[in-house]
């Protein structure tokens, strides 16, 4: 599909002053995001789960930038306790936090477990998300105007008619691997409208999105559950697929565009570049969306005590 663009990186404003965390900002439309915002003189974070990753691109992004506010920060998100500690890190450096993009994900994996036993697409893509933007949110409502940004995708259109089958998230013959990232990237828009309500009266502007589909390293997840027989395939459908560059476009529009806030855009749904349009009839569900937040709740409870939350909702 092909999309006017109606934002470019040469309309992002400068960002001095405001600090910044994008996950997965080593690789891809993460480490576009993270230097973009870096160049218009953000602090940024990028978190990701490996330091041997993570630090080069740190680097990196300070060298194409020429910017030396850039920081790795560690998060393992198949892992809630490396998640916790990733805030903890972060909350400990005193620094507001005007942005969150949680952008890291994984698509189409094999059948697999986090370390908290919890279905890999969903516990990565939703969950490990969920508890962070969480433990961060009292610093993101004290930094108003604030964003937060949750990349999805249209692939939550293949998710099961009632949306998400709870009950049937750790079963691996439940779904197919396209299916259960369906699920997750529903989860994503899901938890966007929640948070949204939840954040009514702020200036904390939450938003979803699909990047497009794009040249980067999440088809790997295909090629392991459905071999390397595909990677010809995918090496010519990918010269249809948008550049990196192209593709963080629009959660760099979510993230620091000033059409947000003045047409006070939240709880929206966007694709490229900019263009807010209606999810499907699953992902626009609020008793869905109520149902998804307190079970994403409780099963981190169950995981890591009652009290975990304690601070997010002061």
């Amino acid at each position: 599909m092909f999309w006017k663009k109606r934002f470019s990186s040469d309309k992002i404003p400068d960002l001095s002053g405001k600090v910044a965390i994008v996950t997965g900002g080593n690789t891809g439309i993460g480490f576009v995001t993270a230097r973009e915002l870096a160049r218009n003189n953000a602090h940024v974070f990028v978190a990701s789960r490996s330091k041997d990753r993570g630090e080069p691109a740190v680097e990196l992004i300070k060298k194409e930038t020429k910017k030396d506010a850039v920081e790795f920060l560690q998060l393992d998100l198949k892992s809630l306790n490396s998640v916790k500690r990733a805030a903890e890190t972060f909350l400990a450096r005193n620094l507001p936090l005007h942005i969150l993009v949680n952008n890291a994900g994984i698509a189409a994996t094999p059948f697999e477990k986090t370390s908290d036993g919890i279905q890999d697409q969903f516990g990565v893509n939703h969950i490990g998300h969920f508890l962070f933007t969480l433990l961060l949110l009292p610093t993101i409502k004290a930094s108003v105007p604030s964003r937060i940004v949750n990349v999805s995708s249209k692939a939550h259109t293949g998710a099961p008619p009632i949306g998400i089958e709870f009950e049937k998230l750790n079963d691996p013959n439940a779904n197919t691997s396209f299916q259960r990232y369906s699920q997750s990237k529903l989860a994503n828009i899901l938890f966007t409208i929640e948070l949204n309500k939840r954040l009514s009266g702020t200036n904390v502007y939450c938003n979803s999105l699909h990047p497009g589909v794009i040249k980067t390293e999440i088809t790997r997840g295909v090629v392991a559950n459905w071999g390397t027989w595909l990677n010809p395939i995918i090496s010519i459908m990918s010269l249809f697929f948008l550049s990196p560059d192209d593709g963080a476009l629009t959660q760099l529009y979510c993230a620091t565009s000033p059409e947000i806030e003045e047409k006070d855009l939240r709880g929206k749904y966007f694709v490229p570049f900019g263009e807010a349009i209606e999810p499907i009839a699953q992902g626009k569900d609020e008793e869905l969306a109520k149902k998804l937040w307190d079970f994403s709740e409780n099963l981190i409870k169950e995981k890591l005590g009652d009290d975990i939350f304690s601070k997010s909702y002061a």
